[in-house]
């Protein structure tokens, strides 16, 4: 059985460094996870939050996941692409994820950007994963209309394709118009950055998104079978296989507390179940498993042990 890809989450990890926003030792955990044989790490994002973020209760234990309405809304966010950025500069090999970019927040053309700039920076490395996200107060403090986030995300898809390709480049949409732009440099492949698509269940919207524009897939929780049939027939109707797509899954810890690390064995044994429904990169959050700000790379070499270990 082939051996999974390994995917470290950069963001959210606060409660190993006592709540300090330490920048540099985020980017040192990059790196550290490539030379641990990762193969690639992720970042994600807000740029600001209001009082909803913690609409539903904040989580019990400060290393689970963050999640609509279950963070502290002081939690901090720094901005994802300048990390990834940094991590570009470090590293050689490992993959850079910009997770959950809430593209509906930028104007198309200066998103496109930063987002070619980086993927030539890192030569090709980077993955998007751009989505509306949730928090109606983020929008409303971005004076951005959050009923219509999606077709405002939709009218950046269509942008970035029309700019990867040759300039001068002309849209007139709803959100945004520009006529005989010239974008240059484009990013690092021809087709721009690889895309990937996810958030919870599988909506209109996500599965045509998947199937126009993504390279990845990466859900939410686990889909069921008939979301994984809807998606599949979707993509073979357009002339596409499933199997062209990185499917991400996600290792989660289960807390014993609200104070305590969980059990790296048992958050582990859902790789192979995950794997035969055809996932292959699978996230990993740190500090689930360990408070030790300088004990990453001991981690990351571990659950390289143990993945690898299970494959034989």
């Amino acid at each position: 059985m082939t051996v999974p890809r390994m995917q470290l989450v950069l963001s959210e990890n606060w409660t190993m460094t006592g709540g300090k926003v330490d920048l540099p030792l985020v980017v040192r955990w990059a790196r550290e996870a490539e030379d641990a044989g990762f193969d690639s790490v992720m970042i994600s994002e807000h740029i600001v939050l209001g009082p909803d973020a913690c609409a539903n209760g904040i989580m019990g234990n400060p290393r689970d996941y963050a999640l609509p309405g279950n963070q502290d809304p002081y939690m901090p966010w720094p901005n994802s692409l300048l990390m990834l950025a940094s991590i570009a500069s470090v590293t050689e090999r490992v993959g850079l994820a910009a997770s959950a970019v809430i593209a509906p927040l930028r104007h198309p053309l200066l998103l496109a950007r930063e987002l070619g700039t980086l993927d030539l920076l890192s030569e090709g490395r980077l993955t998007v994963l751009p989505n509306v996200s949730w928090s109606r107060d983020e929008y409303t403090a971005l004076g951005v209309p959050f009923s219509r986030r999606g077709r405002i995300l939709d009218e950046h898809l269509e942008i970035w394709r029309r700019l990867w390709g040759p300039s001068p480049v002309s849209y007139k949409g709803e959100f945004s118009s520009f006529e005989d732009v010239y974008f240059e440099p484009k990013a690092y492949r021809p087709e721009g950055p690889r895309l990937c698509f996810g958030g919870a269940g599988m909506h209109d919207a996500m599965v045509r998104r998947i199937v126009r524009h993504g390279h990845a897939f990466n859900p939410l929780g686990r889909p069921t079978p008939d979301e994984m049939r809807r998606l599949a027939e979707a993509m073979t109707a357009a002339g596409r296989d499933l199997a062209e797509l990185e499917m991400v899954g996600g290792i989660r810890a289960a807390f014993p507390d609200d104070r305590s690390c969980g059990d790296l064995t048992r958050a582990l044994e859902s790789i192979p179940e995950q794997m035969s429904l055809g996932f292959t990169t699978f996230c990993i959050k740190p500090s689930q498993f360990t408070d030790d700000p300088y004990g990453v790379t001991a981690f990351c070499r571990e659950v390289m042990r143990r993945v690898e270990s299970t494959m034989r």
